[in-house]
């Protein structure tokens, strides 16, 4: 548990001076979130029904993108950053030192937490104060916020260790989870708004964790009364859980079994 907690620091020192990885998972939320709020200013409020009071742009993609964010940085990042250091050498170096598998994952999911606290503050900060975005106040609001992130980022990180034992090599691990992650946040109401998606659509995207994610955050930041556009009618927060949940053990088991400090075929 000590070394883990100090590999937490080292892990979050690495992940900044990367800085490709800064930008495309930690800043690419906050960059979306500043087009979206820009390019659509002019259109006026989005609205759950004619009469019905809406919200900007900016207040209506923003649970997205913080979904997104955990995603990203859940995902995508633990995914190609083990990848690399599988195909560099560097896992195969740590499996020669006393540094245990459990020590070695609570680095790479603390410096995933850390850095996924961070981006959630900074994104809400930029919509509440460049954009107008008003947050919530009631108290229950943030605490669905907090259990849909906290359940939403281990979920994603267990994931993205799962999905780090695809790639054959460090070359074509962006290859691989890229286009995955992309896919995804275009059919689960990130970029697009869900509810205006095909059926079919919106049935592929139940089926993975990003929708619920989403689901959870518009069910926090957005009026009660776009809980009518959702694919049930109703924010269903119960559904998101049961969802991330079941999530959260297939991640968990997928990367019990296939991480190895060195590929089996090398």
């Amino acid at each position: 548990m000590t070394t883990g907690a100090s590999r937490v620091g080292y892990e979050t020192k690495g992940y900044f001076r990367t800085p490709d990885a800064v930008f495309f998972t930690f800043l690419f939320p906050v960059v979306m979130l500043a087009i979206f709020a820009t390019a659509f200013s002019s259109m006026g409020d989005i609205t759950p029904g004619p009469g019905q009071e809406g919200v900007s742009f900016a207040a209506y993609y923003l649970p997205g993108l913080l979904a997104a964010g955990l995603l990203l940085s859940g995902v995508q990042n633990l995914a190609v950053d083990i990848a690399g250091e599988k195909g560099d050498g560097t896992l195969k170096r740590l499996g020669g030192t006393p540094l245990s598998p459990i020590a070695f994952f609570i680095g790479k999911m603390g410096q995933v937490f850390v850095t996924a606290v961070m981006q959630a503050a900074l994104l809400l900060a930029v919509a509440a104060i460049f954009f107008g975005v008003a947050l919530p106040t009631e108290p229950s609001k943030w605490v669905t916020f907090a259990w849909v992130f906290v359940l939403g980022i281990a979920t994603s990180a267990l994931l993205g260790v799962a999905l780090s034992a695809v790639p054959r090599s460090a070359k074509s691990a962006t290859a691989v989870v890229i286009p995955i992650v992309l896919v995804l946040q275009f059919i689960s109401g990130v970029y697009l708004q869900f509810y205006q998606l095909p059926e079919w659509m919106q049935n592929i995207a139940s089926v993975f964790p990003l929708k619920w994610m989403a689901q959870g955050m518009r069910a926090v930041f957005l009026p009660e009364d776009f809980e009518v556009l959702e694919q049930t009618g109703t924010w269903d927060l119960g559904g998101v859980a049961i969802a991330l949940l079941i999530w959260l053990v297939v991640g968990l088991v997928i990367s019990r079994v296939t991480f190895r400090w060195i590929r089996r075929d090398a």
